[in-house]
């Protein structure tokens, strides 16, 4: 599989990630990283997983997060 963002540049380049919001498949050029805590009712009292979850995402829909 190939960057969609590549693709719409005219460029080929190999996929390594699918964007966690949209679904595009993105190379490590346009692939956006970041750490979040996993929420959820684990355990009576305990809401956040001890270890931070990885996150990966397109950089429309990274930006697009931003702007909020």
């Amino acid at each position: 599989m190939n960057c969609y963002e590549c693709a719409i540049q005219g460029l080929t380049a190999e996929a390594v990630a699918v964007c966690h919001l949209c679904g595009a498949a993105v190379c490590t050029d346009h692939v956006r990283t970041e750490s979040v805590q996993l929420r959820e009712a684990a355990n009576p009292g305990k809401v956040i997983h001890d270890r931070p979850a990885r996150r990966l995402t397109c950089v429309v829909c990274s930006a697009a997060e931003e702007s909020r």
